[in-house]
């Protein structure tokens, strides 16, 4: 347990701060599978737009340091491979 006044606070900020990076993995997440059900679906067009809005909020997740910038890239790329192997 935090004795410390020092502690006690960053453990309120730390709780603070999981619940908004939680917000904004989940977020990354819904734009995802948003791509990826265009996917499935065969709509190009609609992958395309879908991916087009991806890649912005999984780069603002790297600078926010929710992810990894290789992850982010790796993640990218693969859902860019997918959309392009589309008819």
């Amino acid at each position: 347990m935090a004795n410390t006044p020092q502690a006690k606070k960053r453990i309120r900020r730390n709780d603070r701060r999981a619940e908004i990076n939680g917000n904004r993995i989940n977020r990354i997440r819904t734009f995802i599978k948003k791509v990826e059900s265009a996917i499935a679906a065969g709509d190009k067009t609609e992958a395309e737009t879908a991916l087009a809005s991806a890649q912005p909020e999984l780069f603002r997740g790297v600078s926010k340091g929710v992810l990894h910038k290789n992850t982010a890239s790796r993640k990218f790329s693969r859902l860019a491979k997918s959309v392009s192997a589309l008819a």
